[in-house]
């Protein structure tokens, strides 16, 4: 854990015995959940470091996301699961993908998830019932990572087709296709005012979008290696990019 400010590490939380895919604050800023590819969720508490629950898989966990109200966390390897957050308990899970899920997200309002898999495809499920509401087919490769626009009418898919898609969520319809980055695209985001995309590459760049009209706005560049991933503050004025190059930049 990271002071933006200074830019010192001010937290290290060990316990994970392979790769780290993904880890994430709570709704409060108190705890960290995380997943790896030792097949574990872990949760963290922020202050001591210390590691508080740990949820074992029997297989890789790909991804994890939590509710905007912290009260549920969902994780992904070929299925969904849909975990009481603080309990542990597992509610429910979700099949259909053929494929190892690469990215799974709760839609704004919390009542859908969308996955990206290795299938080629995206799904959007029924929190509820657990059921797939739509089926989004276009990539012609790994779908890397899919998420919701901020008013959740919209997904933005990325993949190693090299192309980010834009979808309509009620219709399934492909709206757009943006073209631009040169290798695999590692992560999407929409930035909170939902009329720009943010994506970064294998090609070393991170890139901006205007989503109303497809065009690529802006490149920033500085990696020296493929950036695996990528986040924006919540006023949309910071970006922050992790690369494979092992360091971790802050944009404005």
């Amino acid at each position: 854990m990271w002071d933006i400010g200074s830019g010192k590490q001010i937290q290290t939380f060990k316990g994970h015995s392979y790769w780290v895919y993904t880890a994430k604050f709570s709704s409060d800023n108190q705890s960290i959940v995380s997943c790896s590819r030792d097949g574990t969720i872990r949760l963290w508490n922020v202050k001591s470091g210390k590691e508080v629950k740990k949820l074992e898989e029997c297989r890789v966990v790909t991804d994890i996301n939590l509710s905007l109200d912290g009260r549920h966390m969902i994780s992904s390897s070929r299925i969904i699961k849909l975990w009481e957050m603080h309990s542990g308990i597992k509610i429910r899970q979700m099949e259909g993908h053929t494929d190892m899920i690469n990215s799974i997200e709760f839609s704004p309002d919390g009542k859908m998830i969308v996955s990206s898999s290795d299938d080629k495809t995206i799904g959007i499920w029924d929190v509820t019932s657990g059921s797939r509401l739509k089926q989004l087919i276009g990539h012609s490769s790994f779908v890397k990572c899919a998420r919701f626009s901020p008013d959740g009418q919209f997904v933005a898919s990325c993949s190693y087709d090299k192309t980010i898609r834009i979808w309509n969520v009620e219709s399934g319809e492909q709206l757009k296709q943006l073209r631009g980055h040169t290798d695999t695209i590692s992560d999407v985001r929409y930035f909170p005012d939902g009329q720009t995309i943010l994506s970064c590459a294998r090609d070393k760049t991170i890139r901006l979008w205007d989503v109303k009209s497809g065009k690529e706005t802006q490149i920033l560049e500085g990696h020296s290696f493929w950036v695996a991933g990528i986040d924006i503050s919540s006023d949309g004025n910071t970006i922050v990019s992790g690369s494979f190059d092992n360091t971790i930049r802050i944009w404005q």
